[in-house]
Order: C-alpha cells, then sequence, then structure tokens
C-alpha cells in the first residue's frame, strides 16, 4: 500500500489507531479543520512574539535564541508525536508554538535581506493551501496511486539531496542546486511543487480517516501532518524568492 509522503499521515497509522482506540468520539474533517485552525494561531502567536525581538531591535541575531528553542522543542514534540500518537492533543500545540518561534526568527532573518518577502511567501503559501484544497474537493486533482507513487519519490529523492548537501558542506563542497543560478531556480521549484502537491495526499489520507470514523484524538495528529506539510511549503517557498531577489 503506497502510504502519503509526510511521514505523519497515512492510512495504516489511521486503521492503527482505530483498532487500539478505546475512547468515545470519532474523527471528523470540521473537527480537523478546527484543530488546524487552532494550530495556525497558536503558531502566528508565537511567531509574532519571536519577530518582534527583530523589529524591536532591528538585529536578526537577537530572534537566534527563539528560533533554536523553538527548533529543540519543535523536534522534540514531534518526535513523540509521530511515536506516540494519543499524545496529539497535548504535544500538537506545543509543536505548533515552537514552530512559530522557529518560523519567525527565519522569517526575520530573510526579511532584513529581502524586505517585503515574507509577506510574498505567506500570500503564496496560502494562495496554493487554498487553490489545492479547491482542486481537490472538485475532483481536479486526485491522489491515485501512481500520484502517491510518484510524490513518495520525488519526496525521498529531495530528502536524500537535502542530507548530501548537510554532509558535503563539512567539507566546504556547495552543491549548485542550492545556489540562486538558474539550476538552483529550478530545483527550488520543483520541491515547491512537490511540496504543495503533498498537501492532496494529506487532504486525502485525512479524509480517509474521518471516513473509517478513527479516533477522536487523531483530529489533532491529522492537523499536525497538515502543519508539517505547510510549514516545509512555507520554507521552501522563501528559499525560492530569496534566490529569485538575490539575482536582481
Amino acid at each position: 500500500m503506497i502510504k502519503s509522503s509526510n511521514p505523519a499521515l497515512n492510512n495504516q497509522i489511521f486503521q492503527n489507531a482505530l483498532q487500539a482506540s478505546t475512547e468515545s468520539g470519532i474523527m471528523t474533517i470540521q473537527g480537523t479543520v478546527n484543530k488546524t485552525l487552532t494550530m495556525t494561531a497558536i503558531l502566528l502567536l508565537t511567531g509574532t512574539f519571536s519577530w518582534s525581538q527583530f523589529s524591536t531591535t532591528g538585529n536578526p541575531a537577537a530572534v537566534t535564541p527563539w528560533l533554536v528553542t523553538g527548533m529543540i522543542i519543535g523536534l522534540i514534540t514531534a518526535l513523540i508525536t509521530i511515536f506516540k500518537k494519543t499524545a496529539a492533543p497535548v504535544t500538537a500545540p506545543i509543536y505548533a508554538g515552537a514552530q512559530g518561534l522557529v518560523l519567525g526568527g527565519i522569517s526575520a532573518i530573510f526579511e532584513a535581506q529581502y524586505p517585503g518577502i515574507v509577506l510574498q511567501a505567506t500570500t503564496l503559501t496560502a494562495g496554493t493551501l487554498l487553490s489545492l484544497l479547491f482542486a481537490y474537493k472538485s475532483g481536479m486533482i486526485r491522489a491515485t496511486e501512481n500520484f502517491k507513487l510518484g510524490i513518495v519519490a520525488a519526496t525521498g529523492g529531495i530528502f536524500i539531496v537535502y542530507m548530501a548537501a548537510f554532509i558535503l558542506g563539512f567539507f566546504g563542497v556547495s552543491l549548485p542546486i542550492f545556489g540562486n543560478g538558474l539550476l538552483g531556480i529550478g530545483f527550488s521549484l520543483f520541491v515547491c511543487a512537490i511540496a504543495a502537491l503533498s498537501l492532496v495526499m494529506d487532504f486525502d489520507f485525512i479524509e480517509r480517516g474521518a471516513e473509517i470514523g478513527a479516533p477522536k484524538y487523531m483530529e489533532w495528529y491529522a492537523a499536525f501532518g497538515l502543519m508539517v506539510t505547510l510549514i516545509w511549503l512555507y520554507i521552501e517557498i522563501l528559499r525560492l524568492l530569496a534566490k529569485m531577489r538575490s539575482r536582481d
């Protein structure tokens, strides 16, 4: 069975949760939407705080402690959420808050270099989410098995490239696909497209979870998985815009 490119969401997870659950209440699409909105509000709140550390001082370095703190807490809560899904009602909101600190810090650093880039990236991310949601609900895009296979393969390839770049960085080697040349911009466009199409996978699995009557806590888990993809998309759009702006 093909799984979602988002490691937090796949059919087997919903099935396992359904079999193991003894709680009352079932997962619904509306409930998942509500949880996603709650997590988004938390992320924006902490992101605004992290961003304010830059806006009040004018120094991007002021956000570094909050960025590092958010990364550590975010990683820990993400791992707990993935491996102990019943903890999602507690860990997912904490993850959102931690990622808000991270995104606020990253956004401040990019904004210091390229004024106006954060508004552009935020608008493009929101527009992409709404466009793909419409395309999915209208049937214009369907999460067929071939579609899933292609996204999974592409996501795996991107992960391998990023890991290779990380390791090579210790030896002072920089891959051209991370530069601002045409190859680098083309690669970023490809990654943005895969991140965006991963949203379709997430919509599909959330819908399946609601259809089979997964336990209520899976609403938080599904919202967490969707937020992982949205954060990935936002960061990749920021990087793409930065590459394009640096060529001006």
